[in-house]
């Protein structure tokens, strides 16, 4: 399993869920503790989430930032070759409450999801935060102590994960603690991101692509082609040339028909691609921190979204948006325009990811109070569902210097969609019109 990942959101607690039901109880590790079933108004079993939380942290943030971005997870209703889930109905502000009397007023915190299962049962995700430098030693603020066999927690006791579990801190555990406490290191970093310009939708777009290349195919095969005759004498009047000047007899007619035939696939993704690229507006990203970050690096994934190079609207060209079935010569080679090259120090690089948009700021620093922005004429941003409210953007922040990962989430509200027919119609002029 991939360990670099952001342990937020459902696509990941998928991919956790895939591990676990391969793994089973192998699966777990000083960041993953695996449950198949908890009743989480239990106190016995209760006791058992408040002792995770407490061991995950008591880690130390240079060794817990190797996985899962520093979070650690318990997840309960799942085991090897199953997920059956456990009764619905827990609630976070529930859970809190049973949990509060254990860790303490001053705990951190943790973070709480669920994967529905059926109707009446679900998967759920107890998410301990990335332990910080400078952060005091947690302690159990009450004892549990149950019947033989079930979970005991002291008043005071100190909670650290081993390997596979969670145990009582030893004297080498409590020495790095205190020193984890007293390095302090760069205070915790408050970042503010917003998107410049949009994250469009887009409606009908595939079904406008189909139409326009049956425009193409139909105005082609109407066209009537040169009689025996006339291509005898076309020989003679129209010497060898460019190849759209040249009369086409019927029979390469229908090879080059059928050669674009088979190209169809290809040549309406890469038209669709320029349709977007040169008609949509596009994106940018402001940045905003409280204080200076030298050399950041923070990784914006936005969930569900598609990305293209953005152009500008003279850059249009019908012909790359529907390709030609005659071969067509420019001797300028405009057509098919290429993915734009960055500067070699350009502090902007995005990605298609799966179903996801990855976008990477390296800039040389955020100076506090000072937002950074990026250009708006990097790439276009497209909501895959036009139908979708909002889109969901995960982040994470490093920074040179230190091992501390900063990160958090955004939910971005979307604009109306734009019908794609309008779009052709706004950035393109039909030559055969």
């Amino acid at each position: 399993m991939d360990t670099d990942i952001t342990p937020l959101g459902e696509g990941a607690w998928g991919k956790i869920l895939t591990h676990i039901r391969e793994m089973g109880d192998e699966a777990e590790t000083n960041y993953l503790e695996v449950k198949s079933a908890l009743n989480l108004a239990s106190t016995p079993d209760v006791a058992k989430v408040a002792k995770f939380l407490l061991g995950a942290a008591n880690r130390r943030p240079r060794d817990a930032a190797r996985h899962f971005q520093g979070y650690a997870v318990m997840v309960i209703g799942a085991q090897q070759g199953s997920v059956d889930g456990v009764a619905r109905g827990v609630e976070a502000h529930e859970l809190k409450g049973r949990l509060d009397k254990y860790l303490g007023q001053h705990f951190p915190g943790f973070e709480f999801g669920r994967i529905t299962v059926d109707d009446d049962r679900e998967v759920l995700f107890v998410i301990a935060l990335p332990p910080q430098d400078g952060q005091a030693i947690f302690a159990c603020h009450k004892n549990f102590h149950g019947e033989k066999g079930q979970e005991r927690l002291d008043d005071g006791a100190i909670y650290v994960r081993g390997l596979s579990n969670t145990e009582t801190a030893k004297a080498g555990d409590v020495l790095a603690l205190v020193e984890r406490a007293r390095g302090g290191g760069k205070p915790p970093i408050d970042l503010d991101i917003a998107v410049l310009g949009s994250i469009n939708r887009v409606e009908h777009i595939d079904f406008t692509m189909e139409k326009l290349y049956e425009l193409r195919e139909d105005k082609f095969t109407k066209e009537s082609p040169p009689s025996s005759q006339q291509s005898a004498t076309s020989s003679v009047l129209f010497p060898p040339g460019p190849p759209a000047s040249r009369p086409v007899s019927a029979e390469r007619r229908a090879e080059l028909l059928e050669a674009w035939k088979r190209k169809k696939t290809e040549n309406m993704a890469q038209g669709r691609e320029h349709l977007l690229g040169v008609a949509l507006p596009g994106a940018g990203i402001r940045v905003t921190s409280d204080r200076f970050i030298n050399k950041p690096h923070l990784t914006i994934t936005f969930h569900q979204c598609e990305a293209f190079d953005h152009y500008d609207i003279d850059d249009a060209e019908w012909d790359t948006l529907v390709e030609p079935i005659m071969p067509q010569q420019q001797p300028y080679g405009m057509r098919n325009l290429a993915q734009r090259l960055a500067p070699r120090d350009y502090p902007v690089s995005w990605s298609n990811r799966g179903s996801n948009v990855e976008v990477i700021l390296r800039p040389e620093s955020f100076r506090p109070n000072s937002p950074w922005e990026s250009d708006q004429n990097d790439y276009v941003l497209l909501a895959r569902d036009p139908s979708a409210q909002s889109v969901t953007a995960t982040w994470t922040l490093t920074e040179e210097g230190s091992d501390k990962t900063t990160a958090d989430e955004l939910d971005i509200p979307l604009g109306e969609p734009t019908e794609a027919r309008q779009l052709v119609k706004a950035a393109f002029i039909d030559p055969e019109t």
